[in-house]
């Protein structure tokens, strides 16, 4: 499994420099606490690339659990395109791609799981600097959820802080009876250029609706 990057063509070396200046994650948290950050994950929400250009990270993923009430949850959600986990298989592969969008001053990212029978699920959504924590998640029909990072155990740790609903110029904050819960998002390292990638929801009543686990690895960062 390997990390590569993909240049818009015709790529010039100039476009192929890879600058480890990007400092927006880096600002969203005090110095002390990035600071405690493995120096792998520091270096991947540092990389700054050109607009167009996108990382690709490969993987595996290795362990899915849905509540009942979690896996309608998931049904329901392709209604705003899909943007949760929908099969419970192990073992399958699992492609990330993050995508420079210099429009929205933010990223692209692209989750595409494979199955045993059928096409891949593919998951799209943005992350954009800006809302009431400075970054936000959008992810389809109007629906964006702001997000709150923080470090914990040496994991970049990304946490639900509300929905919201855009409709042309206004902002609407959804109320938790139409939420589906908090979502925690764990990017830890796990040394040797593998990291895990874990995605949760926890509903107040409800309790874990879903749980997806997998493990990538990046030839070179």
């Amino acid at each position: 499994m390997a990390s590569t990057r993909v240049p818009r063509l015709p790529a010039t070396p100039a476009a192929n420099t890879i600058l480890l200046d990007d400092r927006r994650f880096h600002d969203l948290l005090p110095d002390e606490d990035w600071g405690r950050l493995p120096l792998a994950i520091w270096r991947r929400f540092s990389k700054r690339f050109a607009d167009g250009e996108t990382v690709v990270y490969v993987g595996e993923v290795d362990e899915v659990c849905f509540s009942q009430a979690g896996w309608w949850l998931a049904q329901l959600a392709r209604l705003i395109g899909g943007p949760l986990p929908t099969g419970t298989e192990t073992g399958v592969p699992m492609v990330v791609t993050v995508t420079e969008d210099a429009a929205n001053g933010g990223q692209i990212w692209t989750r595409i799981c494979a199955r045993t029978c059928g096409f891949p699920q593919v998951i799209h959504s943005a992350k954009r600097f800006a809302g009431p924590t400075g970054l936000e998640e959008y992810v389809g029909s109007g629906v964006s959820m702001a997000l709150r990072i923080s470090v914990e155990h040496e994991a970049l740790v990304f946490r639900s802080h509300g929905y919201a609903l855009q409709v042309g110029w206004l902002r609407l904050p959804l109320p938790p009876w139409l939420t589906p819960g908090d979502l925690t998002v764990t990017h830890s390292d796990l040394g040797g250029g593998a990291f895990r990638f874990t995605l949760e929801i926890v509903h107040q009543r409800l309790g874990r609706l879903i749980r997806q686990s997998a493990v990538f690895r990046e030839a070179a960062s």
